[in-house]
């Protein structure tokens, strides 16, 4: 389930309501009520999940869901406990099912800095806005017309710079986050229908742990059902981004503009270097090193440092940089006419 600080529940909507709304058909349990969106690996007999991928088979015949989207090949292998809808589109119709029952709880009303303060020693700078149900730690600071949005929890001792946007997120102690930071926007998350490209809700929180630092002007998606972690002290450079459902380890240092895609997990330890750049679904080992600029396309084991594009070893890519230099030195220039 959503987080409800974040996100209100509408009314739960029986199997057969669902499908009509969604585009798809009733297989069987058409009577059967839902009240959430949920993973398949997650979800429960309250819940409507889908399988987008015939590799979460698996996954597939073992979910507690109540109620699964799926193409019509398979439906033999979904559980016979479950009701089942049948779609072309299981994702979209999943996301438009996320719609109907989820929906972010809007900035409908500002609160007092009283209100969320947890005692005299927080410092509230002019233009700031506060939603509904946000909390602020003793000796924390909220920098010149920064909106902080409905139900955000920050902890003590931190220093949210001005201009800045916070939504979906949890705060631990002493976290800065620099002038122009965007913590919290819905991940770049899309899927295709007959219509077109069509966006898939966020329903997935932020977690920035203790120490954490985020630079101006960088930004950290919200998970797309998970959450985005960045882990205890690690130190974000100006200019970054942070794609939905990473998991970053604690220490981590990113120089500026790198760019991590998402669900991508990284050790602790792990050092970036400026403009380095991470496809999705890559794990890092811990004390693993990406070099400036890199372009990482498969995981890196721990410990090791990655150069070039696509990244491989350093020492395989000085190498092959060294012999890529020598051949072309070899060459002779053509003789002038």
């Amino acid at each position: 389930m959503p987080d409800t600080r974040f996100f209100e529940t509408l009314a739960p909507l029986s199997v057969a309501d669902l499908a009509a709304q969604i585009g798809g058909e009733v297989e069987r349990g058409g009577d059967r009520i839902i009240g959430s969106v949920a993973p398949l690996s997650s979800a429960d007999g309250g819940a409507i999940a889908f399988l987008g991928d015939r590799k979460f088979a698996a996954a597939l015949a073992a979910t507690k869901a109540g109620c699964v989207i799926v193409p019509a090949e398979a439906v033999a292998s979904t559980p016979p406990e479950a009701a089942v809808i049948v779609s072309r589109t299981p994702q979209a119709s999943w996301a438009m099912a996320s719609a109907l029952l989820h929906r972010p709880v809007a900035l409908d009303r500002a609160i007092t800095a009283s209100a969320a303060a947890e005692d005299d020693s927080v410092v509230v700078e002019p233009g700031v806005v506060l939603g509904e149900g946000v909390r602020i730690g003793r000796g924390s600071r909220i920098c010149a017309n920064t909106v902080i949005g409905p139900g955000v929890q920050i902890g003590r001792d931190c220093v949210i710079g001005s201009n800045v946007t916070v939504g979906f997120t949890l705060i631990g102690d002493r976290v800065k986050l620099y002038a122009g930071a965007r913590i919290g926007e819905a991940g770049f998350g899309a899927t295709g229908t007959a219509a077109g490209a069509m966006d898939i809700p966020q329903l997935g929180r932020v977690i920035l742990q203790d120490g954490v630092t985020v630079g101006a002007n960088s930004c950290i998606d919200r998970g797309a059902y998970d959450d985005t972690v960045i882990g205890e002290n690690t130190k974000i450079d100006n200019l970054v981004m942070v794609g939905h459902n990473c998991v970053i380890g604690r220490n981590n240092l990113m120089a500026g503009n790198t760019g991590i895609s998402g669900s991508v997990t990284s050790g602790d330890n792990v050092i970036f270097g400026g403009k380095a750049g991470v496809g999705d679904h890559i794990t890092i080992g811990e004390g693993a090193r990406v070099a400036a600029g890199a372009g990482v396309l498969a995981d890196i084991p721990a410990g090791e440092t990655w150069s070039g594009y696509p990244a491989r070893p350093i020492r395989q890519f000085l190498r092959e940089t060294i012999w890529l230099a020598k051949q072309a030195s070899s060459k002779k220039a053509p003789k002038e006419s």
